[in-house]
């Protein structure tokens, strides 16, 4: 666990700061007025939370010989599955807040395009800098 902790500390800081932005009840402003602006929220922080698991993921490997499939799982399918059972709990658990099929897509999309990003940009880069 302490491993975790130590070769991944903003990524489960991020991990938290988006379950508590999941089940706060959000102010009204005038920013909800903007259509669509929570798809983007959404997109925004599953983007950052994929890809700052990628660019630990790759940062605590570099030296340590590690399947890719390891990085995929962790930095895509755990965010995507993660996002949908947060849509659920929204849904069954919360009176303010309904779990919503396009925020799941906004959530798998933002995780998606940040894992494409890390695996053919980044993780280049990081190869190239050995």
């Amino acid at each position: 666990m302490f491993r975790y902790i130590k070769r991944y500390p903003v990524s489960l800081t991020i991990i938290l700061i988006v379950i508590y932005l999941s089940f706060f009840k959000p102010p009204s402003t005038e920013l909800s007025k903007i259509p669509n602006f929570d798809k983007i929220v959404h997109f925004c922080m599953y983007f950052g939370m994929s890809g700052m698991l990628w660019l630990e993921f790759l940062r605590s490997h570099r030296k340590v010989a590690s399947p890719m499939w390891h990085g995929w799982l962790g930095a895509l399918l755990c965010p995507v599955l993660f996002s949908g059972c947060v849509e659920l709990l929204q849904a069954y658990c919360t009176t303010y807040r309904g779990g919503d099929w396009f925020d799941f897509a906004a959530n798998s999309t933002g995780a998606v395009l940040a894992s494409l990003v890390a695996y053919y940009i980044v993780r280049p880069r990081m190869l190239q800098k050995k």
